[in-house]
């Protein structure tokens, strides 16, 4: 992988791709990543000049993303759209009293506490409004799984398997059914064309106000770190 030398260094991820005309730097709005395009017959020692001659905007670009986010007692984190204190508290299950977070145990695993709410919570939330979505449109879903992915929010196999990123339960709830309505349409339209999303509009009219809203501020959900997720 080549790197550009400075305080830090910077991998970059080289991608020749035969539909690229020109060199073309990106840095992932998920994970930091740098990648930069290529022309198919292009040498990378010019594709390397590029990059130098972008070192500016490449490190205020990386400068600019967040740092991840450690979660403990004190914590003030997102929680369907409301922001929410981690408190410690007694009991045993992790709960929310008015606009606190009660975290009861050792406030060492408070973090990996709280990603066990929030993912059983999501699947509560994403099971509902996808069973919901799928008898609107007549249709039934093999499974549903939850995992932390970072390149999608949601997707639908072809054997009509559910699969959602449990840090939409950290979105407002609106966001979250939209994706729900997303990857439900798929069952029918198992494709982007202008039939699919007739399908998405039918389930959630409005629906381009919550992707704009996954776009601006999808990446802070994935800056959380819970410590064992």
């Amino acid at each position: 992988m080549p790197v550009l030398p400075g305080p830090p260094p910077i991998d970059i991820t080289l991608r020749r791709s035969a539909r690229s005309r020109r060199f073309s730097l990106r840095v992932s709005r998920l994970d930091g990543r740098v990648t930069l395009s290529v022309p198919l017959r292009a040498r990378e020692a010019e594709a390397l000049d590029f990059a130098r001659a972008q070192e500016g905007w490449l490190r205020e670009a990386l400068a600019r993303m967040s740092v991840p986010a450690g979660v403990g007692p004190g914590t003030v984190l997102p929680v369907e759209g409301r922001l929410l204190t981690v408190v410690p508290g007694a009991g045993r299950a992790v709960r929310v009293e008015g606009d606190g977070l009660v975290v009861p145990g050792d406030p060492a695993v408070a973090g990996a506490r709280v990603a066990g709410y929030l993912k059983a919570l999501a699947r509560t939330r994403l099971a509902a409004a996808s069973d919901h979505y799928a008898g609107v449109l007549g249709v039934g879903f093999a499974n549903l799984t939850l995992r932390d992915t970072r390149s999608r929010w949601g997707s639908c196999s072809a054997a009509g398997g559910l699969m959602y990123s449990w840090r939409l339960i950290m979105a407002p709830p609106s966001v979250l059914t939209y994706v729900a309505a997303h990857e439900v349409a798929h069952l029918v339209q198992m494709n982007h064309s202008q039939a699919f999303w007739a399908v998405v509009e039918r389930l959630y009219p409005g629906w381009p106000a919550q992707r704009r809203w996954l776009h601006d501020h999808g990446q802070g959900l994935h800056a959380w770190r819970f410590g064992g997720d």
